[in-house]
């Protein structure tokens, strides 16, 4: 059916008959998957690049938008604008349409800034699941794998910024942890990259550190595959392997086309870089595991912090000072429904997936 397809379109843009004043225009966001006849010079042989938009281009579209809705005057779309980094045009109308539904459900005369973090939040880490039913077991090993993210991230230089740590239920994932970089960033260093795989890392050692190996959980599938992503890239596509050295392995695993020793190779790499992951992000949390212990006992009350929160926990000891939200060791619904028939509670383990780099669950 492509065949046709092609050849078809290919004779109505250039075929015996001139067709004079048409200008024929198409998108895709997969140019790579394109016929290559198609790009010869007379058909589609101008190509404009529209990448995502940086901070002006952001700002630009929140003004746009803006207008056509009412903003309380704590509104600045100059922090919006720069934690929004990543966000296409259909994500800030989103965000602008998300924020406008919440101040109308609340009752609100406009949109204040609280409302647009809501909406932003809900964008990045998904709804907020509040009936969902989480036993006090199931709660403190979320708290201890999500402080583990962040506190690896929060000491280890090179990694992004936190932006909000959670253990309220959202999406398919029990808690996460999500960060932003500083500003619009074009690529990653090494150290960013090594940074990101160290935290990919916390949740599984910070689950092992507490509760022991037998009971670390499925919840850091996502985590490892993220890690992992990143250590094959390293040394399949950006040449930061000294064994492999500077050459570029295409396809999706970049193991596709080579030997079966370099493949042996490769992955013998991948997993050297998986495991000092692991041991730095153990050496952090055994080192600090006070601080380890405040932060996951701290979500449990709070269920969800800030960044600067976070850091303040870490770097200064110091707790939010607001009213606590979760007096029940983060246990959340009704706990009826996890029991047992002799009133014993069944603990619940359950994974947290995440897909984006930036959210770690």
């Amino acid at each position: 059916q492509h065949t046709p397809t092609l050849a078809e379109l290919l004779v109505q843009m250039d075929g015996f008959e001139e067709n004079n004043g048409i200008i024929v225009i198409g998108a895709t966001n997969f140019v790579e998957s394109l016929d290559q006849a198609l790009l010869r010079p007379g058909r589609f042989d101008k190509h404009v690049t529209v990448p995502l938009p940086d901070v002006g281009g952001r700002k630009e579209i929140l003004e746009m938008y803006a207008k056509k809705t009412k903003l309380h005057k704590d509104v600045d779309l100059n922090v919006l604008a720069r934690g929004t980094t990543g966000f296409s045009g259909a994500d800030l109308f989103n965000l602008i349409n998300q924020a406008a539904l919440k101040a109308s459900v609340d009752g609100l005369a406009s949109i204040d800034m609280t409302t647009m973090e809501y909406a932003k939040d809900k964008i990045l880490m998904g709804a907020e699941r509040k009936t969902a039913v989480i036993t006090p077991e199931t709660a403190k090993c979320t708290a201890y794998h999500e402080a583990g993210h962040a506190l690896v991230a929060v000491l280890t230089e090179g990694a992004m910024p936190i932006h909000k740590a959670t253990i309220m239920p959202r999406g398919q994932a029990l808690g996460m942890v999500t960060m932003l970089p500083e500003g619009d960033q074009t690529s990653q260093s090494l150290k960013q990259m090594v940074a990101m795989m160290d935290v990919s890392m916390g949740g599984r050692v910070a689950e092992e550190l507490i509760f022991g190996r037998e009971e670390a959980t499925s919840g850091a599938m996502s985590d490892i595959s993220n890690a992992t992503r990143i250590a094959r890239n390293m040394v399949t596509k950006y040449g930061f392997s000294e064994t492999i050295g500077l050459v570029h392995h295409g396809g999706q695993t970049g193991e596709e086309h080579a030997s079966e020793e370099t493949r042996n190779k490769i992955d013998g790499e991948v997993k050297r870089l998986t495991d000092s992951s692991y041991e730095r992000a153990r050496h952090l949390l055994t080192k600090y595991s006070k601080k380890h212990h405040l932060l996951a006992q701290t979500l449990l009350e709070y269920e969800t912090l800030t960044g600067d929160e976070v850091r303040d926990i870490i770097n200064k000891g110091i707790k939010p000072k607001r009213p606590v939200i979760n007096k029940d060791g983060g246990a959340r619904g009704n706990q009826a429904v996890v029991s047992g028939k002799d009133g014993e509670r069944r603990k619940r383990r359950l994974p947290g997936f995440s897909s984006d780099d930036s959210s770690l669950s």
